[in-house]
């Protein structure tokens, strides 16, 4: 057996149980696009550090969905990396966060994280032949499906927590920004991506991430703030931004799009910053939309954002993108592109 250390966590050789741990926390950073052992394990801690329950679900969550995939014999480089553990991760918070606590609310996480593999196969598969990533997406499409079902099953009770299925109306009231809406929300943003709202989570986040990689950092960083910034200056309601609530997407996509899919230059950056202002636009869009259903928004808004700036990447000749299979850091992937150039 040999366990060694190197700049993205833990390299196990030659023992499964180690083997299978270390792929669970990388499971768990890849939520944030984070392959690194340690990034996962202070992710679950600030997890832990709001809600023990939503820790657990979390655990379970990454641990079927990454055990399904190997017993589906998905590639094993694939489930080392925790592509096949991040979409768990979600579901089984999400389940613990919209639906009231009871025995078949984990019955439901364990068959949502097994499902939410199956969809990342399929999504990989479909939208492998353009070079896009399946991101959060098959956690959007299985927590859906469970929840717009919920109603129709006597032993499924939704929380508060799910929106009520109602007409949209405008906005009337937007409350009136104070320090702690530009504080709360700053670091409810990082952590509202794992449904988790407190403060102290979301600053380990950002230490999490940057354990990681540096730039993605900053890129969290910018993400956290533009939410706050485009989400007021647009007359989004407060209470809403100082729950981090217009941060948590705008967050994933700066990552994605700000080093992650691309090679970090003035150009991309600047194409980085677009994204992200948009999401915030989509993300009131989903929330409109989808409020006659009673569903929530999730990552819907960071998928379908980031999907629509990397599909269109053939066209971009001055941009440098990097294919999902080989994205590692930002900072592996400006190695890589000086490396070839």
């Amino acid at each position: 057996m040999a366990v060694a250390i190197d700049s993205t966590g833990l390299v196990v050789k030659g023992n499964p149980v180690l083997g299978f741990v270390d792929a669970v926390l990388r499971g768990v950073g890849q939520v944030m696009f984070q392959n690194n052992t340690f990034t996962g394990l202070l992710f679950l801690i600030g997890i832990f550090v709001n809600s023990w329950v939503f820790g657990i679900a979390a655990i379970i969550g990454t641990v079927v969905s990454t055990a399904t995939a190997m017993l589906l014999g998905v590639d094993g480089s694939l489930v080392r990396s925790g592509l096949y553990g991040f979409n768990g991760t979600l579901v089984g918070i999400a389940f613990a966060f919209y639906l009231q606590p009871q025995p078949l609310v984990w019955v439901c996480i364990v068959f949502g994280a097994a499902m939410s593999t199956v969809v990342m196969a399929t999504l990989m598969n479909v939208l492998g032949t353009w070079q896009t990533p399946a991101l959060t997406a098959p956690f959007v499409f299985t927590t859906w499906f469970f929840l717009l079902a919920s109603p129709q099953f006597a032993g499924l009770h939704a929380t508060s927590l799910l929106p009520t299925a109602a007409l949209p109306k405008a906005l009337t009231a937007t409350g009136v920004p104070t320090v702690e809406t530009f504080y709360d929300g700053f670091f409810k943003g990082p952590a509202e991506v794992f449904f988790q709202d407190n403060v102290i989570t979301g600053a380990i986040f950002f230490i999490a991430i940057l354990v990681s990689s540096r730039i993605s950092c900053v890129a969290a960083v910018l993400g956290s703030v533009l939410g706050i910034l485009v989400g007021l200056g647009m007359g989004a309601a407060e209470p809403s931004v100082r729950l981090g609530l217009y941060g948590y997407n705008p967050v994933l996509t700066a990552i994605a799009l700000g080093g992650f899919f691309y090679v970090l230059d003035w150009k991309s950056y600047l194409y980085a910053l677009l994204g992200t202002i948009v999401t915030v636009v989509v993300f009131a869009a989903f929330v409109v939309g989808l409020t006659p259903l009673g569903a929530p928004a999730l990552t819907a808004p960071f998928v379908f954002t980031t999907w629509l700036f990397i599909l269109a990447k053939p066209l971009f000749q001055r941009l440098r993108p990097v294919a999902p299979a080989d994205a590692t850091t930002p900072e592996g992937n400006l190695a890589m592109a000086s490396r070839s150039a």
